[in-house]
């Protein structure tokens, strides 16, 4: 799979997602994780700090970064309920 084809017989391709949250230039918030998950993840951030910019992106699958769970407990009052 490391072309992000096809990921061969009885494998599932999971569709991982980059969400950055930005304050103008500056990078203040750096998360990946399944598609799902980080689109839950940018709306949740979006509504916390409306003011700052959210973006998403495809994670390439040759794309070595870190892969980091969110917190088990709440920061803040931003999960959906």
């Amino acid at each position: 799979m490391a072309d992000g084809g096809d990921p061969g017989p009885g494998l599932v391709r999971v569709e991982r997602r980059r969400v950055r949250v930005w304050f103008g230039d500056h990078l203040v918030a750096d998360y990946r994780a399944e598609a799902e998950l980080a689109e839950r993840y940018a709306a949740a951030m979006s509504r916390r700090f409306a003011g700052l910019r959210v973006t998403t992106d495809p994670v390439p699958d040759h794309d070595p970064g870190p892969e980091r769970a969110l917190p088990g407990e709440r920061l803040w009052e931003v999960a959906p309920k």
